[in-house]
């Protein structure tokens, strides 16, 4: 850049700071992006969230919300630690949460069970459940006969037990975004649906994001848009790590009972039950970018898991099939990059509900400590 450029760039940030009032921006409206921006608010900031399409209407809403870190960590490692933190956070959170929306949320302390078909099958739980037991997730043995005992649905045949993770729960991801929608606007927090953040431009003390809206400048700008965070042109900042959509196929079912009153687990399927009696059975990995055609193949597939862990299932279709795409990257990114005026939230992948508190609390942490202003 030449120097009269760079020249015009330093009277730009100096003039847009003077106008502007302190304000984070937060770009994408889902669970994480809508946690990041109530929890600044909850420390004194004001925020701008800037969402392409409606909140929380991507992965957010399409995710089932297990909470469950055993389902997702092999063993010790940074994940499984913030993993069991933000688990541990989400019954305050979702409490936090109803109370300063006035909204109800289904949040479930329910447990999970892992099952196993074969002497193999149970020894590779035994052996999973090792390993984990030195990451800090804890389970225990149960067998075949309690299994039937207190999941009388299950299939008995050729079952040889199971793996149960007490502090497993499950939380409805929508109740949950709608609920976080309504307590950040109430908190004066500006959502800006159907409007998507172009380019982002980071200063030495500050940041522009350009929108539908026009250009407006920021303390710190915080991406947070799932498998589109990577979309954003990028200026004054290190090149941001690539956002893949990871394709999942859910199918669902309602029951007139409670099938399932724990998370249940067979190999790669999970069935999970919300309090609306809606069963949920998932969910399909595929890479093929954002394709949201349905795939009859693969409903059928995963109807046919549903079935072979319990078996009346096969007596019906599945009422609801959808899809969502999980954000995934080189890794998880959480903090600043290359700036203390930009930091990054995405990369969760698999885990997005899961860890949404423990991922808001980070960053703004982060802001609270690097950024003086208020």
């Amino acid at each position: 850049m030449s120097q009269d450029g760079e020249a015009e760039n330093l009277k730009a940030e100096e003039q847009s700071a003077e106008d502007a009032d302190d304000s984070i921006a937060v770009i994408g409206g889902g669970l994480i992006g809508l946690s990041i921006a109530w929890e600044l608010a909850r420390a004194g900031w004001r925020s701008t969230v800037y969402e392409k399409g409606r909140f929380g209407g991507e992965a957010s809403w399409a995710a089932a919300g297990m909470l469950s870190p055993g389902g997702e960590v092999e063993g010790p490692s940074a994940l499984a630690s913030l993993a069991i933190e933000s688990r541990d956070l989400y019954g305050r959170f979702v409490e936090n949460l109803e109370q300063a929306s006035g909204l109800g949320i289904d949040y479930q302390e329910c447990g999970g069970l892992d099952l196993a078909y074969s002497p193999e099958e149970l020894r590779v739980l035994e052996e999973r459940a090792r390993v984990q037991a030195a990451a800090g997730i804890e389970s225990r043995p149960v067998t075949a006969a309690h299994i039937v005992a207190f999941w009388p649905r299950v299939r008995r045949e050729g079952l040889a037990g199971g793996r149960f993770y007490p502090k497993d729960g499950v939380v409805n991801p929508q109740e949950l975004v709608t609920a976080l929608a309504k307590a950040c606007r109430r908190a004066g927090i500006q959502i800006h649906e159907n409007c998507a953040a172009a380019r982002v431009e980071v200063f030495e003390k500050g940041a522009t994001v350009e929108s539908c809206r026009g250009t407006a400048w920021h303390d710190a700008v915080v991406i947070a848009a799932g498998a589109w965070s990577s979309d954003l042109e990028m200026r004054g900042a290190p090149a941001i790590p690539r956002a893949e959509p990871v394709k999942g196929h859910l199918i669902g079912y309602r029951q007139p009972e409670h099938t399932c009153a724990t998370i249940v687990r067979h190999r790669g399927t999970y069935l999970l039950q919300r309090a609306n009696g809606l069963l949920i059975a998932g969910a399909s990995v595929e890479h093929v970018g954002f394709d949201r055609e349905l795939r009859d193949e693969i409903a059928a597939g995963l109807a046919g898991e549903a079935a072979f862990v319990f078996p009346h299932l096969a007596e019906t279709a599945p009422s609801e099939v959808w899809v969502g795409f999980r954000p995934e990257s080189d890794g998880l990114h959480i903090g600043a990059w290359g700036s203390k005026r930009l930091l990054l939230a995405y990369g969760h992948y698999r885990n997005g509900i899961l860890l949404a508190p423990v991922t808001a609390a980070r960053i703004a942490a982060e802001i609270n400590a690097n950024l003086q202003t208020r």
